[in-house]
């Protein structure tokens, strides 16, 4: 494969690096916080090419319908206006960014960042046609707006070494890549970007 030169038609999808989603969150992604320093390597190759960012959330309410109290199968997290919602603060996260906001309404599960938001029309004003994808978790909510990206005709590189999985069964995150790329996704990693 060619190396990637980033440029203003792709778009950098930074998803759902929150506080719970990392180790002292309510529903904490194994080593989720380990992304972060990766992110911030591509981050500071898309600021530098002038190209788009955006970082998806989670940003739920206290009774959101995926929330095991109200028939859901996960703890309470990222509730809006809290700390768990807040973005990791060593995530370079810029006023110039696009922050992108899912699952807010109560009785709608949103995994992926396309779902119940702006991002497809905000992508094609922008004229993008490349997403680079990667954050929290693999297995869920990157998996979900990789595939509705691909649905929607955008050419999808997920950034392996800048996801990390739940992994509520065993294999779950491998199995999860295994279908983004059988759906057309294409793997890479920093050593891939011009």
């Amino acid at each position: 494969m060619d190396k990637i030169r980033v440029d203003e038609r792709t778009a950098l999808i930074v998803v759902d690096v929150q506080n719970d989603f990392c180790p002292g969150g309510a529903l904490p992604v194994p080593e989720g916080d380990r992304v972060v320093p990766i992110i911030n390597c591509y981050i500071d190759i898309f600021r530098e090419a002038g190209a788009p960012i955006f970082f998806t959330r989670d940003w739920h309410p206290k009774d959101h319908i995926s929330f095991k109290g109200y028939g859901g199968i996960w703890p309470p997290h990222c509730v809006q206006n809290t700390w768990g919602a807040a973005f990791h603060p060593a995530l370079k996260v810029g006023e110039e960014d696009v922050v992108v906001s899912k699952g807010f309404e109560r009785l709608k599960e949103a995994y992926s960042g396309f779902e119940g938001t702006d991002l497809d029309e905000r992508l094609r004003r922008l004229c993008v046609e490349r997403l680079l994808v990667g954050g929290l978790a693999t297995d869920y909510c990157v998996k979900n707006t990789v595939l509705d990206g691909l649905k929607r005709g955008y050419r999808v590189f997920l950034l392996e070494d800048a996801v990390r999985g739940v992994d509520v069964k065993v294999g779950d995150s491998i199995r999860a890549v295994e279908e983004m790329v059988k759906s057309g996704a294409v793997k890479i990693t920093l050593k891939d970007l011009l």
